[in-house]
């Protein structure tokens, strides 16, 4: 069955290949003269907080995570669904995810430099590794989104020039999900944000899984959000100068 899986999945590429060339997309291995910076980070690390900081910039074009969409595909809210039971809805939302992903990171730029929340690598490393290495993800629907994943980043091209990482403790983080008003994430656990968090690290700081696609800037993002600000301020040439990775704070 597996192996049926699979298949059916590498005979569908040409077709979303064909699919992306009507809808205006080129597969071909070109890249965009832009700086593209991912902001990636645990739930409620301040992603959105920091994005918005740089919203008003001159020159900077932020991309939101498509959340709006996850939570309204046609009347049904698939975070809840996942949230409600994992098992059932995990490929369900993972593959929608890396669509609209796909979709944000395809999209035409309109600034020099792109700013964008989390980034289709982060959906596969993080989440999707994730959702089966806490057993709710059989292992036929990892390895079909493994596949997905694998022939989308190397069909079209997907530049990222660095990664932003904003790294806060799984507590401040769910502490922080206490107050947000998402009625999705009243239900995550702390032991779930804990899981991501390790990954992240596993992933960013001790580059031990996966490989990165960009230099990684670390911003500690455990203080007040007045205090956040200024941090977003500093590391400003940091981020818009990738070349000059660090970590900031370090």
């Amino acid at each position: 069955m597996r192996a049926l899986l699979i298949a059916a999945s590498c005979r569908a590429a040409p077709l979303f290949a064909e699919a992306l060339r009507r809808g205006g997309f080129s597969t071909g291995r070109f890249r965009s003269q832009n700086l593209v910076v991912s902001v990636e980070g645990n739930i409620g690390c301040g992603k959105t907080k920091c994005l918005e900081y740089f919203q008003g910039s001159p020159g900077i074009e932020v991309v939101a995570e498509p959340v709006t969409k996850w939570r309204n595909i046609w009347g049904h809210n698939l975070l809840a669904l996942l949230y409600s039971d994992p098992k059932r809805w995990s490929l369900t939302l993972q593959t929608y995810v890396q669509l609209t992903m796909i979709m944000n990171h395809t999209s035409p730029s309109t600034a020099p430099v792109r700013m964008m929340e989390r980034s289709i690598f982060s959906a596969r490393y993080i989440f999707v590794e994730n959702l089966f290495r806490s057993g709710l993800m059989p292992e036929v629907e990892y390895a079909v989104l493994g596949e997905w994943f694998d022939w989308l980043t190397k069909t079209i091209p997907i530049p990222v020039d660095l990664i932003v990482y904003l790294q806060a403790s799984p507590q401040t983080c769910h502490e922080r999900l206490k107050s947000r008003s998402r009625e999705e994430e009243h239900v995550v656990p702390l032991e779930y944000l804990q899981s991501l968090h390790s990954l992240y690290e596993s992933w960013l700081v001790d580059k031990s899984i996966f490989r990165l696609p960009a230099p990684v800037l670390v911003i500690p993002a455990e203080e007040s959000l007045e205090r956040m600000y200024t941090v977003f301020e500093e590391a400003r040439p940091l981020i818009l100068r990738p070349n000059s990775k660090n970590t900031l704070g370090a």
